[in-house]
């Protein structure tokens, strides 16, 4: 959303209550612009103008009754200017000035609906219109990054700032790849409804890829300073909660929500006094939330219980409930994490699941099995590039006793990782080699 001024209290009082009506009801305010409208990019670009307004109008008339109808009417007005200058939609400004003119709104902070058949959605299709947005950000003809940046923005309401404060790229970096999306999801002509019923499950797949891959972001950040990102990590599992309310016969949004919510159990061990990363072997599980464990558990339990087998992300939610059940390392049962992973690499074949599946076999029965696991995979170059093969090469190395080659696999990690907490652990091993 737009930056607010520094002012005085009321205008601090202003900006804070549009912060929180947006980050709340952002999802549903652009989703029931959209509907109204028929135009994806219109409606988030009316909703941000509205929201602008809202900073002024709010400071100097005080935080409506209804503020969300009034930033939905205002996002309206907004809309009918657009249609305006837009010639070539007359037609349909007329249908809506009259109605507008109908409603009653006005732009003052006053203005609130009258009357039910004025409120500015049917409540009956809010959840609809909600899920409708996601599918909509999260649409194929969208690269990844792209999916990303569009869902932060359009249903999590987070600005191109934040975004690029998130993922560490430039800001206009966000702005064009949102632009980009807008222009692209337009000229592509993608429908603003739900897919019909037979290509939801795909389409649920590329929505839930999308908060996977936000949530992985802000629980092991790819580069920086900061070994987490609580603030991105969370955001995902709110979304995660949303899609599991809209659509809670399909289990795999169970599965999802129950990895995030026991892997986000861990946060508090994960990271010492001044961030720097907590091996698990290391980690205080008295400081794991165990609320969080409960509701992991929960989920990963409706995803069981909807009777169609656990996917991919239930199978990893299931490896996270063998740690959360552990009390210690030693104590976890990795026999059943083995089994997990090899159902996991039926499903959803990866070289990470191939790697996790060595990791978990090294702790099963032994390096010696596991190391033909990680030479295997070494050998197929499919995760060259990557600080996360030599880094468990030679943790399995020195648990060999082969403590020159295990310094080579190490010191490949440490210039490949980009995290900097991550590449202290490395370093540390290495020293622990002098």
């Amino acid at each position: 959303m737009p930056e607010a001024v520094d002012g005085p209290p009321v205008a601090e009082a202003a900006r804070r209550a549009v912060e929180a009506v947006w980050r709340i009801e952002s999802a549903r305010i652009v989703a029931a612009l959209t509907r109204y409208t028929g135009d994806f990019a219109l409606a988030e670009d009316v909703a941000q103008e509205a929201v602008a307004e809202a900073l002024v109008a709010w400071t100097r008339d005080g935080t409506p009754n209804d503020p969300v109808g009034w930033l939905l009417a205002t996002g309206r007005r907004r809309a009918i200017d657009a249609f305006r200058r837009a010639s070539a939609l007359g037609e349909r400004y007329a249908v809506l000035g009259a109605e507008l003119s109908d409603g009653g709104f006005t732009a003052g902070a006053s203005a609130v609906p009258t009357a039910p058949q004025e409120l500015p959605w049917d409540p009956d299709r809010v959840d609809d219109d909600v899920l409708a947005l996601m599918f909509t950000a999260c649409h194929p003809v969208l690269s990844p990054e792209a999916r990303v940046a569009l869902t932060l923005r359009v249903v999590a309401g987070l600005s191109s700032e934040e975004i690029a404060r998130a993922f560490l790229v430039p800001t206009p970096t966000v702005q064009a790849r949102i632009t980009r999306a807008k222009k692209t999801i337009t000229a592509a002509r993608v429908p603003f409804e739900l897919p019909p019923a037979e290509e939801r499950p795909a389409r649920l797949g590329a929505v839930l890829s999308v908060l996977y891959v936000i949530f992985t972001e802000g629980s092991t950040a790819t580069t920086g300073d900061d070994l987490l990102r609580p603030d991105v990590a969370y955001e995902a599992v709110r979304l995660a909660r949303t899609v599991v309310a809209l659509l809670p016969a399909e289990p795999e949004p169970h599965g999802l929500l129950a990895l995030f919510e026991l892997t986000a159990a861990r946060f508090p061990a994960r990271t010492g006094p001044d961030g720097e990363a907590v091996l698990l072997e290391d980690q205080d599980r008295r400081l794991w939330d165990r609320s969080a464990i409960r509701r992991g558990l929960a989920a990963l339990g409706r995803a069981a219980a909807l009777g169609r087998g656990l996917g991919p992300y239930g199978l990893q939610a299931a490896i996270a409930a063998c740690h959360a059940a552990a009390p210690s390392v030693a104590e976890t049962d990795w026999e059943r994490i083995v089994l997990l992973y090899e159902a996991l690499g039926r499903v959803a074949p990866s070289p990470v699941v191939e790697l996790n599946r060595a990791v978990a076999v090294a702790m099963a029965s032994g390096p010696h099995e596991a190391l033909t696991l990680v030479d295997d995979l070494l050998a197929s170059g499919r995760l060259s590039g990557s600080h996360l093969l030599p880094s468990v090469r030679g943790e399995l190395l020195l648990r060999l006793g082969r403590g020159a080659e295990a310094r080579t696999e190490l010191e490949l990690a440490a210039r490949l990782c980009n995290n900097a907490p991550e590449r202290a652990v490395l370093l540390r091993k290495l020293a622990d080699l002098d």
